[in-house]
């Protein structure tokens, strides 16, 4: 078997501590999300849900990778784990936010929602710098995918955030859907580029 490059123990104790803390969060925001979004009825706080649901499993397969063997094989499954869970979001968001705009979901103003999302917008993108830069630092696509569904986390927070006060100020039906289906062709393309297998190059 192909062996994959060796990663040091000291980052691969920081990336051990990184993927900890975000399943830590991500246990705490999919859970409060997925309520706020059950009792708002809201397509954008769904969408970010299961987002936060998905990015909870990446993350559980990105540290099982990091703490097997660093071979080519658990690199590559991690990998294509996480770029199909990143497919998996993006059919998520598609048809949660098409049944709301065809009017069978009717969202409500959610507060609880908007505290979780503004948390989310603050930390998220401290946790994708983070991962970048060790994806960088290991060549590891798994790692990119990670750091991208942390990335996306955060996006789709401030979206899914001016969807939700759109419609609590202006009762704007339509802004809510809307918001989350802007992030999906970004979901796609990183879900294709992980599948290739394309570590993360920037910092």
């Amino acid at each position: 078997m192909a062996t994959f490059p060796i990663t040091p123990a000291a980052t691969l104790r920081r990336i051990q501590r990184l993927q900890a803390v975000t399943i830590a969060w991500m246990t705490f925001e999919a859970a409060f999300s997925l309520w706020a979004a059950w009792r708002a009825r809201s397509p954008a706080l769904l969408a970010f849900g299961g987002d936060s649901a998905i990015e909870l499993l990446s993350a559980a397969v990105v540290l099982w990778r990091f703490r097997s063997a660093s071979s080519e094989h658990a690199e590559r499954t991690a990998a294509r784990t996480a770029g199909a869970l990143l497919i998996l979001l993006a059919v998520y968001v598609i048809l949660a936010s098409v049944l709301s705009l065809r009017g069978y979901v009717e969202p409500k103003s959610s507060y609880l929602g908007i505290g979780v999302l503004v948390a989310a917008a603050l930390i998220m993108p401290w946790l994708a710098r983070q991962k970048r830069r060790l994806s960088a630092e290991t060549g590891s696509a798994a790692l990119r995918a990670d750091a991208t569904e942390s990335a996306l986390c955060a996006y789709l927070s401030i979206i899914a955030l001016a969807g939700l006060t759109l419609h609590a100020v202006w009762q704007l039906q339509w802004a809510d859907p809307v918001a989350a289906l802007a992030i999906t062709p970004l979901v796609l393309y990183e879900a294709r580029e992980t599948l290739r297998g394309k570590p993360c190059g920037c910092y």
